[in-house]
């Protein structure tokens, strides 16, 4: 026999028990004016049209535009039968990688569920929605679900599982006020982020420009004035050699500049909590970029050329999307405070300068970027399930290798803009860390709204 909703238990996480919360606890749908499925279809993704959310476009807990995909109108229709997202609701991922996240949908837009989501609607009289995306995505919830997560190839939370989720009851005004505060922590954490897609930026930008288009060498040719300093300025040549490339400059192999180290498989009794931690391809953000909440800690042996240092360059050896969407891309690794050592896993490769080469780390990541180098992956990967890229790839790329004072100078310039996305990738750490912190603090009664404002004024 089905039971009632009030017959049904709140399952109250095991750390949260000994929590004053002023209005006890209740499930989620029953501070919901719905909670909504969406339809177990694969949409065709279009380049323009209304936006369609997939789990992996909510990872960071904020619904990222840039990266999310397009449906056509007709696609779009049919996708909100159920329910039309709207201002207010919250995208919730069931399944999959990024399973148990929560974002909010942003305002004046379209958008509709993708396969392994779920849309919630808070009651707006009972239920603040930032607030109710803090708790969601809190590391509380995070180990409470775990408990209650199904499947054996993909993690997954089922519907009932889903609508029955805790959430501490609290009147709108306190509500309101914790996510004042948490909110001011997020602005800053989406400063830096921004600020490091800048400096990413910029950076290819510069390689481009240099090395690719061969800018200051067209700019001579024409006469037109130089925009770079004087000093740099003059190692560029001012024509180009019969092959189109500056002259003096000549090709060259990859292979003949660095070094590959491939990572290793460990065993599943390996795989527990420890200082040590594998790099792993859930180490990739979509597309390329160090994720570094995909670290997995484990117990094992390791050679020491596994061992991954910061500012390093690992490349996904596999690729499970079919896509190329992470194959061959490097990744620049980030010390991660939470491990004492960072080990290559069997699905990464270290690729590192050869000690006889002159390029360095910012050059190779610069080149693996380029478009041609992610061509040349994917045209020497193969495989039909899942794509492997080829011993040859990386070895076998041939580039336009430029003189020794270019390359210092682009590593020169590229390192600091470097060290500033490290400081701010360090500084949210401990943005995180906090926000983490005051969560169940602010919930639990420990620390007063307050107390908590004084400390992320200061942090913030």
């Amino acid at each position: 026999m089905m039971l009632s909703k009030d017959q049904q238990h709140v399952h109250i996480p095991i750390e949260a028990k000994s929590w004053a919360v002023e209005g006890g606890w209740k499930r989620l749908d029953d501070l919901c004016n719905g909670i909504f499925d969406c339809p177990h279809t694969t949409p065709e993704i279009t380049i323009s049209g209304p936006y369609v959310v997939r789990s992996q476009d909510i990872r960071t807990g904020v619904f990222i535009l840039p990266e999310a995909g397009h449906v056509s109108n007709e696609t779009y229709r049919e996708r909100i039968a159920r329910a039309e997202p709207r201002f207010g609701d919250l995208l919730y991922s069931r399944e999959g990688t990024y399973f148990g996240i929560a974002a909010e949908v942003p305002p004046g837009i379209n958008v509709c569920l993708g396969q392994r989501m779920v849309l919630i609607r808070p009651e707006p009289q009972q239920l603040n929605s930032k607030f109710l995306r803090y708790w969601l995505n809190s590391p509380v919830m995070a180990r409470h679900i775990e408990g209650f997560r199904d499947g054996s190839v993909a993690e997954r939370l089922n519907m009932p599982v889903i609508r029955g989720l805790p959430v501490p009851v609290f009147s709108r005004d306190v509500q309101a006020a914790i996510a004042i505060v948490l909110s001011a922590l997020d602005d800053k954490i989406a400063l830096n982020q921004d600020m490091n897609l800048t400096l990413e930026a910029m950076a290819r930008a510069m390689f481009k420009d240099w090395f690719v288009d061969f800018g200051p060498t067209r700019a001579k040719l024409e006469s037109r004035h130089p925009y770079l300093a004087a000093d740099i300025w003059s190692h560029f040549p001012d024509r180009f050699d019969a092959k189109g490339m500056p002259q003096g400059w000549s090709n060259s192999m990859l292979g003949a500049h660095i070094i590959i180290t491939k990572g290793k498989s460990y065993r599943s009794e390996e795989l527990q909590p420890s200082k040590t931690a594998l790099v792993t391809l859930k180490s990739f953000e979509r597309g390329g970029g160090y994720r570094r909440d995909g670290l997995k800690g484990y117990v094992g042996s390791y050679k020491a050329e596994q061992v991954v240092n910061e500012r390093e360059i690992v490349v996904a050896q596999t690729d499970v999307t079919q896509a190329a969407e992470v194959i061959g891309r490097p990744a620049r690794v980030i010390a991660d405070r939470r491990y004492e050592t960072l080990v290559a896993s069997l699905d990464v490769a270290v690729v590192r300068p050869h000690e006889a080469t002159y390029l360095g780390q910012e050059f190779l990541h610069g080149l693996m970027r380029t478009d041609s180098f992610t061509q040349h992956t994917f045209a020497h990967s193969t495989g039909t399930t899942v794509l492997h890229l080829s011993k040859q790839a990386l070895p076998s790329f041939e580039f336009v290798l430029p003189p020794l004072e270019l390359i210092k100078a682009f590593e020169e310039a590229t390192s600091t803009l470097t060290d500033r996305v490290i400081r701010n990738v360090h500084e949210n750490d401990n943005l995180i860390s906090l926000r983490e912190l005051l969560l169940p603090k602010l919930m639990s009664g420990e620390m007063g709204v307050k107390d908590a404002e004084k400390l992320v004024g200061r942090a913030a």
